[in-house]
């Protein structure tokens, strides 16, 4: 500790306390000198004079406060100023206590003790800030790195939806897919299962995140045109020939995969649709996932299917098929609850309503079209916050037939 004092009898007196008590001491014979020696070694407490000619107690206070320091140091000034305003003046300076002259030994050790708990625990608090710095480094590192992990699942999991249209002549289907989130659990495709017929799907598995979007990767390997041997959609006659099984016979045998061999929580909704693109008859099967919806070529808005059950939730679930007819400029929309339960910040939600809005208003729009005027619409109406669910669609247009 250092002792600031331009009396030599008075330094030596603290002195005397001071090594008597432990400590080990420090002198300076003015505040200039005081600078010199806390400028070259570290000093945990101070104890100066406040009157003192050239640099007094005061400035010496205020210039060491302003300097930058790694630790705290505890300053006491020595006075024999009793009124509130000189006290107060300390204080703003910088000070932490006062002791009036002549110094009792036994308050100034009462003082010293009292900076010394304060001392340790700022030590204390300096030490858990530091480590909690090092700790908060160390967790930015690995959200930077998930976070580029994540940039590249979102791009795999975007590389799912490989076409977001295809022309078949007759028919066209165009496809949207936006995660609310780096990655989420929705997903939409089509394959073709024949020459005149394409088999379009829309999936919501439940919760969002990393675990939801591998469950649409996994389900998409099970709906892939691209192997149809894998196809849980497909299967062979003896001669080896490949043929599509009912909708609702694969979704079936997709429950009986979800409980029986992955070990998962999950569960998800679906639609899984064929379309004959030369008769414009489709054949779907619901199985717990929002209304389909089917637009006339005249504007009208129709909502049908019964519901279903989720698939993953209930074994040996029952899956029924149903069918409407699609006639020339009639199209379908698939798409996940993320669209009609989009809020709009008070508590209200699109609905089956605001949808059949959107399709009235944007009738004329082709597939693709539609989708930009779609999401455009569900800002305005979301207020232009980030959507809180994913957002996923599938637009089956039948041209002619």
């Amino acid at each position: 500790m250092l002792i600031v004092d331009d009396s030599k009898a008075q330094r030596r007196i603290l002195s005397s306390y001071l090594n008597r008590w432990g400590f080990t001491v420090l002198e300076a014979a003015s505040g200039m000198e005081a600078l010199d020696v806390v400028n070259q070694q570290n000093v945990d407490l101070i104890v100066s004079d406040w009157m003192m000619p050239g640099m007094d107690g005061i400035d010496f206070c205020r210039e060491f406060r302003s300097q930058d320091r790694d630790s705290y140091s505890y300053f006491i000034l020595l006075t024999s100023k009793s009124e509130k305003a000189e006290v107060a003046r300390g204080l703003d300076v910088g000070a932490d206590d006062f002791l009036t002259k002549p110094v009792s030994g036994d308050e100034l050790l009462a003082r010293l003790r009292a900076g010394e708990r304060i001392l340790k625990m700022q030590r204390e608090l300096t030490e858990k800030n530091d480590l909690l710095t090092d700790t908060l480094k160390q967790i930015s590192s690995l959200y930077d790195s998930l976070d580029r992990d994540l940039v590249e699942a979102r791009k795999l999991q975007q590389s799912l939806v490989r076409d977001r249209f295809r022309d078949f002549g007759p028919a066209q289907v165009s496809l949207l897919l936006r995660p609310s989130g780096h990655v989420g659990g929705d997903l939409v495709g089509f394959f073709q299962i024949g020459k005149d017929q394409v088999a379009c799907y829309s999936i919501d598995v439940s919760g969002h995140g990393v675990a939801s979007a591998l469950m649409t990767a996994r389900l998409a390997a099970y709906l892939s045109g691209w192997s149809p041997e894998r196809n849980l959609a497909m299967t062979q006659d003896k001669r080896g020939k490949y043929f599509a099984r009912s909708p609702s016979e694969v979704a079936e045998r997709l429950n009986c995969l979800l409980l029986e061999e992955m070990e998962t929580e999950h569960y998800f909704t679906m639609i899984l649709a064929y379309c004959n693109v030369r008769t414009g008859q489709v054949r779907m099967t619901q199985c717990g996932h929002p209304h389909p919806v089917v637009q006339r070529a005249n504007g009208k808005v129709e909502y049908v299917g019964s519901g279903g059950l989720p698939i993953g939730l209930i074994p040996d679930a029952v899956y029924e098929n149903f069918e409407i007819q699609l006639d020339a400029g009639d199209r379908v929309l698939l798409y996940s609850d993320g669209i009609t339960e989009c809020p709009d910040g008070q508590g209200h939600m699109l609905e089956e309503d605001g949808l059949t809005t959107i399709l009235k208003k944007h009738h004329e729009l082709p597939g693709t079209a539609f989708f930009e005027a779609m999401l455009w619409d569900l800002n305005n109406f979301a207020r232009n916050k980030d959507f809180p669910d994913d957002i996923s669609a599938l637009f089956l247009e039948f041209s002619a037939p």
